[in-house]
C-alpha cells in the first residue's frame, strides 16, 4: 500500500484551522443517540489535535437529505453526545460555508472544537462540486481525514480537499489502514476468509476477489446454499439464489485454478420455523429435509472452520454463519468468534473484521476488543474487501 501522511508528521499546529473529516453518522432513538461508538472511535484525533492548540472544525454528513437543510438530519442534535465522549465543549456552525461558518471558526481559540452542519445540506458536497470544495477548503489551512467509512465515496469532504490542502490521515484511518494491509494488502500467510451473511448476489465482487488472495475461503450464512445447491444439492426450503448456481460454480472453479480451498458446511442446524427457539435439529449436509430450511452450520463444521482458523496466521471476517440474531441459530458464529479470539489473544493470529452484521455478531459473541481489528466503515470496508479503490484513501495517497 502507498504511503500517506498522518499526524505524526504534523509539526507545529498550534493556531491552524484544522479540517477534520469525521464519521458522525450516527443512529438516534427518542431524540438521542443510541451507540456512541463512531464518536468514540474519532476522539483521539480530535483530543490530539485539540491538546496541541489546533482549531479543530470538524465536518460530517448525516443521514441522506435529499432537499436541502431539515432539522431531521441536523448534526445539531448530536452536539451533546460528541461533548460527553470527549469531555470538551463542542461549539457548532449553522452550515458548513458561507457566513455561518466562517464567523464561528473566526471566533475559536487555539484548542477549541467546532462542529459545522450536515455537509450533505450542500448538493455540492455529493457532486464533489469544485466551487463547493473550495468553500469548504477556505474554511482551514490543513486537512485530516478520519472518515474511513465514507471513503469509498468520492465526496467533496472525503476526496476533493485532499487535492486542495495539506492532507493527512487520522488515528482511525490509519489504524484502519495498516489493520486492512496486515488483513490482505500484505498478509502473513496462511490466510483465511470467512464470508457469510445472506446473498451471494451482494457479495460476487468480494468472493471473485477473495479467492485470488486468500489460502481458504469459509462460506457460510444463506448464502452458503446457494454453493451447496450448485452441486446439486438439495437444501428444502432453506434461503437460496437457485439461478446464481453458474456463478457459485464459476467462482469454486477459480478458486481452485488460484489454489484457494472453499470450505462449505458439512451439517447444518435446520429448523420449519424461522422463529427463537424453534424446534430444530443438525442434520448432514446432504439430508437436509425438503420441509426445513438451514438456518446455522453444524457442530462437525464448526471443528472444520476452527481447524481452519488455527492453522492460519491471518484471518478476514465479513458476515455470521447463521441467523445469529435468534438462538439458538447463533451457536457456530459465537463458537467460531471466540475460538478466533483466543488464537488472537494468544499471539498465534491477526483477525481483521468489518461489515455491519458481523460487528453485531462479534458484539454478540463478546469478542470485538479480542480481535486484532474490528471495522465500522461497512460499506467501505466492504468495497476494501472486493479489491475496488476507495477514492478517499487514493486521495490520501497521492498527497503531497
Amino acid at each position: 500500500m502507498p504511503s500517506f501522511k498522518t499526524l505524526d508528521d504534523l509539526t507545529d499546529i498550534t493556531g491552524k484551522r484544522v479540517l477534520v473529516r469525521v464519521d458522525l453518522n450516527v443512529p438516534m432513538k427518542d431524540g438521542q443517540v443510541s451507540d456512541i461508538t463512531r464518536i468514540e472511535r474519532v476522539a483521539p484525533t480530535i483530543l490530539e489535535l485539540s491538546g496541541k492548540g489546533a482549531k479543530v472544525i470538524l465536518m460530517a454528513h448525516f443521514g441522506r437529505p435529499k432537499d436541502g437543510p431539515t432539522p431531521e438530519f441536523s448534526l445539531s442534535q448530536i452536539v451533546s453526545a460528541v461533548k460527553s465522549v470527549l469531555g470538551h465543549d463542542v461549539l457548532f456552525a449553522s452550515d458548513a460555508i458561507g457566513a455561518p461558518a466562517t464567523d464561528a471558526i473566526a471566533k475559536m481559540k487555539d484548542g477549541d472544537i467546532l462542529l459545522l452542519e450536515n455537509t450533505r445540506f450542500h448538493k455540492g458536497e455529493e457532486k464533489n462540486d469544485p466551487a463547493f470544495t473550495q468553500a469548504l477548503a477556505d474554511n482551514g489551512d490543513i486537512y485530516i481525514n478520519d472518515a474511513f467509512s465514507a471513503a469509498h465515496r468520492a465526496h467533496a469532504s472525503t476526496e476533493g480537499l485532499a487535492k486542495l490542502l495539506p492532507a493527512y490521515a487520522g488515528r482511525t484511518m490509519q489504524a484502519e489502514l495498516e489493520a486492512l494491509e496486515k488483513g490482505l494488502g500484505n498478509p502473513v500467510r496462511p490466510v483465511v476468509a470467512i464470508v457469510g451473511g445472506a446473498k451471494v448476489s451482494s457479495k460476487i465482487d468480494l468472493l471473485m476477489n477473495l479467492v485470488k488472495k486468500v489460502d481458504a475461503l469459509v462460506i457460510g450464512g444463506g448464502m452458503a446454499n446457494t454453493f451447496i445447491a450448485a452441486r446439486g444439492t438439495e437444501v428444502g426450503k432453506s434461503l437460496c439464489e437457485h439461478d446464481l448456481a453458474d456463478t457459485a460454480r464459476q467462482i469454486m472453479l477459480e478458486a481452485a485454478q488460484a489454489g484457494c480451498t472453499i470450505v462449505l458446511p458439512e451439517d447444518g442446524v435446520v429448523a420449519r420455523e424461522f422463529k427463537a427457539g424453534a424446534d430444530n435439529e443438525v442434520v448432514i449436509i446432504d439430508s437436509i429435509p425438503s420441509d426445513a430450511m438451514v438456518l446455522d452450520v453444524g457442530p462437525k463444521t464448526v471443528e472444520q472452520i476452527n481447524a481452519w482458523v488455527g492453522r492460519a496466521e491471518t484471518l478476514v471476517w465479513n458476515g455470521p454463519l447463521g441467523a445469529f440474531e435468534i438462538t439458538p441459530f447463533d451457536a457456530a458464529t459465537v463458537a467460531v468468534a471466540k475460538f478466533a479470539a483466543e488464537c488472537t489473544k494468544s499471539g498465534k493470529l491477526t483477525s481483521v473484521a468489518g461489515g455491519g452484521d458481523t460487528v453485531s455478531a462479534l458484539n454478540h459473541a463478546g469478542v470485538v476488543e479480542d480481535f486484532t481489528y474490528v471495522s465500522t466503515a461497512g460499506g467501505a470496508f466492504l468495497e476494501w474487501m472486493e479489491g475496488k479503490v476507495l477514492p478517499g484513501v487514493a486521495a490520501l495517497q497521492a498527497a503531497k
